[in-house]
């Protein structure tokens, strides 16, 4: 199936890779930094450790999240953004304004 014809419009495309609860937060922690799994999971209030996996999954497989896995005992697994990753970086920053500005007009 051609990819751009499996979304409506473009927004839904870009809505769809990080939509929802969970994968902004997750990519505004990459954002500033490479991070492991437990840091991610004791940072980020009320996510789960299978709902956390699941959205790094996702991630990784639109390939936004690189996921890099040592061979140390005990496992280390550290989570990076790709360069397609990081162009979204803009897409957030104007995000986080709007949030910002939206919620200081209340």
């Amino acid at each position: 199936m051609d990819i751009i014809k499996e979304y409506f419009c473009p927004v839904t495309a870009t809505v769809s890779i990080i939509g929802g609860k969970w994968k902004p937060i997750i990519l505004w922690l990459l954002f500033q930094d490479t991070r492991r799994f437990g840091e991610m999971k004791k940072i980020i209030p009320g996510i789960t450790q299978r709902m956390l996996t699941k959205q790094l999954r996702e991630l990784e497989a639109d390939k936004i999240v690189h996921r890099k896995v040592y061979a140390v005992v005990p496992p280390k697994v550290e989570y990076s953004l790709t360069d397609g990753g990081r162009t979204l970086e803009p897409i957030l920053t104007s995000m986080s304004e709007w949030g910002y500005s939206f919620l200081k007009s209340d």
